[in-house]
C-alpha cells in the first residue's frame, strides 16, 4: 500500500521492488516546468543531501513533463526504474506530482538537512495517477486577531503545498488588527495595527495580556508572500472586511465611522473579541477611501478573486444615523440589510471593472446579492446552496464541519475550548457539495476550505496545534473523490496518518496527539466557550 495524503486517484505497484536515488540521479526539466525542477532540487536536495544536477539525457534521471492529454491539476508518476517520470497537465500537476515522489521518500525528506549524511533513497517501484476533485482548496488564515510573522505565513504556504492545497485566504483586517501597509493612508499601520492589550481565552474570560500587540505586512513582505505562493502553486487571495468589523480602520481614521452617533474619535483599535458595532458609515468618503485601498491591493495580489467580508455588520449604528437613513431615502432602500447590499454592490461593480471578482461571507445574500459575487459559505450549506441555486459560485466552509478553531475533543484537557466537537473523523466525513443540488448547481460549488480564527490562539504553536492533524482530513476531502461521508474508511485514513504523523514531525507541526495535548498544549484556567451536543445540519 501507498501511505500517500491526500489518497490518489489510483495506484499500482509493480514486482521490481524500489528504484534508488543516488548522488548521480539527475533531474531533468521538461518545458514548462523549471521552476518545479528549482523547488524539487532545493526541497529534496537540502533533506537528503543530494545534488540533482541538469541532464537533458541519461537513464538514471527524474524527468519532469508536461502531458496535455492531463487535467490541468493532474499528473501520473512513474517509478517502476529510472527514469522516474512525472507528468503534469500544467506544471501545477507537475508540481503536485512533486509533492507525492516527496512522500514515497519517507519522513526524513521533509527535513531541512540530511539526518543520515551518504545514504541511498529507495523509491517504492509503484504509478500514481491522480487529480483533485475541487478546484478551490483552500486554508484560511485570521491574521488580523493575532499577528502572524511573514516568516509564519511562508511556513504555512509550505504545509499547505505539502497536503496539495492552493488556496491561502488571509483575513488581514478586523476590529482587532489592520496587517496590510497601505501607503496612501499610512495610520492604517501607525495606528490601526497595534492594539494596547489582549484577551486570553474567550471574550469572557478575566484574563488579560497586559501588553501591546500587533504588527503588520509591508507591501514588500506581501510581495514576496504572493511569489512564495506562485512557486508552490497556490493562490493568495486577500480579504479586507467591509463594511463591518472595522473598527481598527475607524480608530485610525474616525471620519471612517458614524461619527453622528458615536464619537469616532475616542475609539481605539479593539482589544477583545467579538462582533463590534462600530461599522463603516455609508458615505462617499468612505467609498473613496476603501476604493484607495483596494487599489493599493490589486498591485499587490494577481488574484481572480478579493475577498471583502460583509459578514457581521451590526446595524444599530446606521438604525440611529441621520446620514444613513438620508442614503437610504436617496437611494430608495427598504431597510438596512438593503444598504449594506448596496455597499457591497458598489465594490462588486468596481472590481469586475477591473477584471477582478467579489467573493464575501454568505450575508451578502441579505437584502440581495451583487451581480457578480461569489460566496463563502459559512453558517451552514444554506447560503451557499441559496447562492447556487442563484447561479452564483459557491466555496463551501461550513463553521460546523471546518472551522479548525473549533475544539478537537470533550473534556477540560482541550485548551481554550471554543464550539462544536470536531474530531479527525467529523472533519474527514465533511462533503462539500450537500445532497438536494442538481448538477447544474454543484457545478457552481468551486470548492472548499478550512477557516482558522486566531481569537484564543495566542502564537504559532496554538495555530498548529488546532490545524493539525484536522488539515490533513480537510486536504483528502478537498482533493481526492471520496465515497459519500458514511462510506469512508476512515480506518485506512487513520492507517495512512500514522506514516503522516512522521512527516508533521519533520516539518516541526506541533499537531494534536491522538492521545491527547501534551502538557504543555494545555491551557489550565483559560476559559474558553464549548457548545454541547452535534452541530445543526443548517
Amino acid at each position: 500500500m501507498v501511505d500517500v495524503i491526500p489518497a490518489p486517484v489510483s495506484t499500482g505497484r509493480t514486482p521490481s521492488g524500489s528504484t534508488r536515488l543516488d548522488a548521480g540521479t539527475a533531474l531533468r526539466a521538461g518545458p514548462g516546468t523549471e521552476g518545479v525542477a528549482r523547488w524539487l532540487r532545493t526541497a529534496l536536495g537540502a533533506s537528503t543531501g543530494l545534488p540533482f544536477p541538469e541532464a537533458a539525457d541519461g537513464p538514471h534521471r527524474i524527468e519532469l513533463g508536461i502531458d496535455p492529454e492531463l487535467p490541468p491539476e493532474g499528473y501520473r508518476l512513474v517509478a517502476d526504474g529510472h527514469p522516474v517520470r512525472i507528468h503534469g497537465g500544467s506544471a501545477a500537476g507537475v508540481f503536485w506530482g512533486a509533492q507525492t515522489l516527496r512522500q514515497l521518500l519517507g519522513p526524513d525528506a521533509f527535513r531541512r538537512a540530511p539526518v543520515r549524511p551518504g545514504r541511498d533513497w529507495d523509491l517504492p517501484a509503484v504509478t500514481v495517477e491522480d487529480g483533485p476533485r475541487f478546484g478551490w482548496r483552500g486554508l484560511l488564515l485570521d491574521v488580523a486577531r493575532h499577528f502572524m510573522p511573514k516568516e509564519g505565513v511562508l511556513r504555512y504556504l509550505d504545509l499547505m503545498a505539502a497536503h496539495k492545497l492552493n488556496v491561502l485566504h488571509l483575513h488581514l483586517t478586523d476590529d482587532q488588527g489592520w496587517r496590510i501597509e497601505i501607503r496612501r493612508h499610512p495610520r492604517l499601520t501607525e495606528i490601526a495595527s497595534w492594539r494596547a492589550r489582549t484577551k486570553f481565552g474567550h471574550r469572557a474570560s478575566p484574563l488579560w495580556e497586559q501588553k501591546p500587540h500587533g504588527g503588520y505586512y509591508t507591501q514588500d513582505d506581501i510581495r514576496e508572500i504572493v511569489a512564495y505562493a506562485a512557486e508552490r502553486h497556490v493562490t493568495v487571495v486577500p480579504e479586507i472586511d467591509v463594511p463591518g468589523h472595522s473598527q481598527a480602520a475607524i480608530a485610525a481614521y474616525p471620519e471612517l465611522g458614524n461619527a453622528d452617533v458615536v464619537d469616532t474619535t475616542a475609539l481605539s483599535v479593539w482589544d477583545t473579541w467579538g462582533i463590534s458595532s462600530n461599522v463603516l458609515a455609508p458615505t462617499d468618503t468612505v467609498l473613496r477611501f476603501y476604493e484607495g485601498v483596494f487599489e493599493e491591493v490589486l498591485e499587490l495580489f494577481p488574484s481572480e478573486f478579493v475577498h471583502v467580508g460583509g459578514d457581521e455588520c451590526r446595524k444599530e449604528q446606521w438604525r440611529d444615523s441621520v446620514t444613513a437613513k438620508k442614503r437610504m431615502a436617496e437611494l430608495g432602500l427598504a431597510d438596512e440589510e438593503q444598504l449594506q447590499s448596496w455597499f457591497i454592490g458598489h465594490f462588486d461593480a468596481w472590481l469586475s471593472a477591473r477584471g477582478r471578482r467579489l467573493i464575501g461571507w454568505d450575508e451578502i445574500l441579505e437584502g440581495g446579492l451583487a451581480r457578480n459575487a461569489a460566496v463563502s459559505s459559512w453558517r451552514g450549506y444554506g447560503g451557499g446552496v441559496a447562492a447556487a441555486r442563484a447561479g452564483h459560485d459557491v466555496v463551501m466552509c461550513p463553521e460546523q464541519y471546518v472551522y479548525l478553531d473549533h475544539r478537537q475533543a470533550p473534556g477540560d484537557d482541550e485548551p481554550v475550548p471554543i464550539g462544536f466537537v470536531r474530531t479527525l473523523e467529523d472533519v474527514y466525513r465533511f462533503d462539500p457539495v450537500p445532497p438536494g443540488l442538481t448538477a447544474a448547481e454543484a457545478a457552481h460549488v468551486l470548492g472548499t476550505q478550512a477557516n482558522v480564527w486566531t481569537e484564543a490562539m495566542e502564537d504559532g504553536a496554538r495555530v498548529d496545534y488546532q490545524v493539525f492533524p484536522r488539515l490533513a482530513a480537510f486536504a483528502e476531502v478537498a482533493w481526492s473523490r471520496l465515497p459519500a461521508p458514511e462510506d469512508r474508511d476512515f480506518a485506512d485514513f487513520e492507517r495512512r496518518m500514522t506514516a503522516h504523523y512522521a512527516r508533521l514531525d519533520a516539518l516541526g507541526v506541533a499537531y494534536r496527539p491522538p492521545t491527547g495535548p501534551r502538557p504543555w498544549q494545555k491551557r489550565p484556567g483559560v476559559p474558553g466557550r464549548p457548545i454541547e451536543g452535534p452541530p445543526p445540519n443548517m
